[in-house]
């Protein structure tokens, strides 16, 4: 029987590489002082309605009702999530806040390259803070998290946003106009700009006319110096400055005015990190500022700013800039008895190393050396050992390195190391 579509089982060597890709993501951001938290799978409807894209809530959603006749949904992100959490303890807790997870979340669309029904992914938050220090921040953990999947500086572009100067530019152009541009057409209008990509340019302007209605719609598509208005905003100013201090950090991004990212919650600074691969040319993942969500949940309004990175995505990357490589499984040495008999001193040998820290895999099932080694083979397991009477007698192992048939003699306490070079 197959698996539901849109998921995925991992088999070992699919684990292992999952595993590496998780680590990487700890390894970023721990280094920048971030805590791991979690939360439930399972969220009231409610909690995403208004504070998530419409097309999230109104077809992407796992909901249900509970035995309790109360509307439950699988948790599609976890910024919500997150922000109330922080609004629930906001006096309790300390700032900056610098939080993140790796979990699990699900939406229901259609499965493709880089997206499926189940995914994992890696959410970074920081709360309390105002200022571009925090945009500064945030964005440098992003770079931190290519490299440490081993990307380097020509593998990948950041591109930088301002949804402040978006609101701010078109505020103007209506203004200059003799019109208003209502808040709610704005998130309305937003939302269109982020489906502009996927619409034909007919299809767009006629999408504008209905939200907008005619005079301001034209107004707006009829500007053509939208991004000279944006650079002379006092939000231009601040994006400025932020782009100065990554550049000072050595992290190279671009503007990208087309950028504007679908969630009604973002409030500023917004930023996506693309593939350059051809193979692989898209955006990977992106996060933005996020100001008044906590409020939301509470009474009071709580800065913040985040990003969040599928695991689907990082492996997408990993195949086509070849970086996988080096993953190898944890088990590091195959040591396999030379006769049946000689399962007890396989055995005791395997506990042996274990004890100095290898981990070690008994063979069992097969009588021959070299099905003992086509197994160790199939399992990825990179070193091997045949051990019987000779070498327990002796205290010394012919230590075989299966990706280059390699052999060498060395004392059985000094494996661990050898396998380590």
């Amino acid at each position: 029987m197959d698996s539901y579509k849109g998921v995925r089982d991992f088999y070992p060597e699919d684990q292992r590489i999952q595993n590496f890709i998780f680590s990487a993501m700890r390894r970023a951001v721990e280094s920048f002082g971030y805590e791991e938290m979690n939360a439930s799978i399972l969220e009231p409807t409610e909690l995403y309605r208004a504070k998530s894209s419409e097309e999230i809530v109104n077809e992407q959603t796992y909901t249900f009702m509970d035995r309790g006749e109360r509307s439950v949904t699988l948790r599609p992100e976890m910024t919500p999530t997150v922000a109330r959490m922080v609004a629930a303890r906001k006096r309790e807790l300390g700032y900056p806040l610098r939080w993140y997870s790796i979990q699990n979340f699900f939406r229901y669309e259609r499965p493709q390259r880089g997206r499926v029904r189940e995914f994992w992914q890696l959410n970074v938050d920081l709360f309390g803070v105002s200022n571009i220090d925090a945009d500064v921040e945030v964005i440098a953990v992003a770079e931190r998290v290519m490299r440490e999947l081993g990307a380097s500086s020509g593998d990948y572009k950041i591109h930088l946003n301002h949804r402040g100067i978006h609101v701010a530019t078109y505020s103007e152009v209506a203004k200059k106009n003799g019109l208003l541009f209502p808040e709610d057409k704005m998130r309305a209008y937003i939302r269109l700009l982020d489906r502009r990509a996927k619409l034909t340019t007919e299809d767009f302007e006629n999408a504008s006319l209905e939200i907008l209605g005619e005079p301001l719609a034209k107004a707006i598509l009829q500007t053509s110096d939208l991004i000279e208005i944006s650079k002379k905003t006092s939000e231009y100013k601040d994006f400025e400055a932020t782009v100065t201090l990554l550049d000072q950090m050595g992290i190279q991004t671009e503007h990208d005015m087309s950028m504007v990212r679908g969630f009604d919650y973002y409030t500023g600074m917004i930023f996506e990190v693309f593939d350059t691969n051809p193979e692989n040319k898209r955006s990977m993942f992106g996060g933005g500022r996020y100001d008044n969500l906590v409020g939301q949940y509470g009474n009071e309004s709580v800065p913040a700013i985040g990003f969040a990175m599928g695991d689907v995505i990082a492996r997408d990357f990993l195949e086509t800039h070849k970086l996988m490589s080096h993953i190898h499984p944890s088990t590091k040495l195959y040591i396999a008895p030379v006769t049946e008999k000689d399962a007890d001193h396989a055995t005791r040998a395997a506990a042996k190393l274990r004890a100095l820290g290898l981990n070690v895999a008994v063979g069992m099932k097969h009588t021959k050396v070299g099905d003992h080694i086509r197994a160790a083979v199939k399992l990825g397991i990179p070193y091997f050992i045949a051990y019987g009477e000779n070498e327990a007698s002796s205290g010394s192992v012919t230590l075989k390195t299966l990706a280059t048939e390699e052999e060498r003699m060395v004392p059985l306490e000094d494996v661990p190391r050898a396998c380590a070079e």
